[in-house]
C-alpha cells in the first residue's frame, strides 16, 4: 500500500485515504484529472479538501493570500491560465508545509524541482511540468482565490475532495462518494493479494478473471 500523507479527522478524507485510487476508477468515470497531471518526485497518497486559485494573471499574491486561508490538511488547487509560470516553488512548497497542507495541484508547471522532490513524501505535489518562468508580485487575480477551477479537465470547487498519489490526481463533491461505492472499493482492495497470488501460482484464469458481465 502506498505511503500515506496525514490528513486530519474528515471522514471522507480519511475514506479516500484508505483506498487505492485506481480501485476507484472501477466504480466512477467522473472525477479523474488528465493524466498530464502528474507527481512531482516520489509522492505518497494524499487527500483533503481543495483551497482553490484562479489563477487568471501571474500573480504570485493571490497564491500566498490562498496559503494563508489554509488549514491543517487541506490540497491548495491552482489552475494556471497561462500554462506557463509557476505559482509554486520552494517558498510556497514551505509554506504550504508550514499550515499543514496535505499536497499541492497545479495545473500548470512548478519549479525549483530538486527542493519539491526532497519534500515529496511530506507534501506530494502535482503539475504538468517544471519551468525556470515564475508568477510576480501582482496582485491581479487576488479575486480568484476561492473560485471554482479546471483542473486536467476536471471541475474543482473550494471545499471539494482531493486525493493524488503516484497514479495521478481526482477530485469529488462530497456526494459522489457514496457509502456503497466506497464500501464496493475496500472490499476489492482486501480481495486483491488473493487474486494476485492465485494468478501467480497458475491458477486457471477462467476461474479468475471476469469474462462476461454475469461474473463482474
Amino acid at each position: 500500500m502506498t505511503d500515506v500523507a496525514s490528513a486530519g479527522a474528515d471522514p471522507l478524507v480519511e475514506a479516500l485515504l484508505q483506498v487505492e485510487l485506481p480501485t476507484l476508477g472501477h466504480f466512477l468515470e467522473e472525477g479523474f484529472c488528465d493524466p498530464r497531471i502528474r507527481p512531482i518526485g516520489e509522492v505518497g497518497r494524499m487527500a483533503g479538501r481543495a483551497v482553490t486559485v484562479d489563477l487568471t494573471e501571474p500573480d504570485a499574491i493571490a497564491v500566498n493570500r490562498a496559503l494563508v486561508r489554509m488549514r491543517p490538511g487541506a490540497v491548495l488547487v491552482i489552475r494556471v491560465q497561462s500554462g506557463r509560470h509557476a505559482p509554486v516553488g520552494a517558498v510556497t512548497a514551505t509554506a504550504a508545509l508550514a499550515r499543514g497542507a496535505a499536497g499541492i495541484v497545479v495545473d500548470g508547471p512548478v519549479t525549483d524541482l530538486s527542493a519539491l522532490t526532497a519534500t515529496a513524501a511530506a507534501l506530494p505535489v502535482f503539475a504538468t511540468g517544471t519551468t525556470a518562468l515564475t508568477t510576480k508580485r501582482l496582485g491581479t487575480a487576488i479575486a480568484g482565490v476561492g473560485r471554482p477551477v479546471i483542473i486536467g479537465g476536471v471541475s474543482i470547487a473550494d471545499g471539494d475532495l482531493v486525493a493524488g498519489d503516484e497514479n495521478g490526481v481526482v477530485a469529488f463533491r462530497s456526494d459522489a462518494l457514496t457509502p456503497e461505492i466506497l464500501d464496493a472499493a475496500r472490499r476489492s482492495d482486501q480481495a486483491e493479494p488473493e487474486l494476485l497470488a492465485r494468478i501467480r501460482r497458475g491458477d486457471p484464469l477462467e476461474d479468475l478473471l471476469a469474462l462476461d458481465t454475469e461474473t463482474l
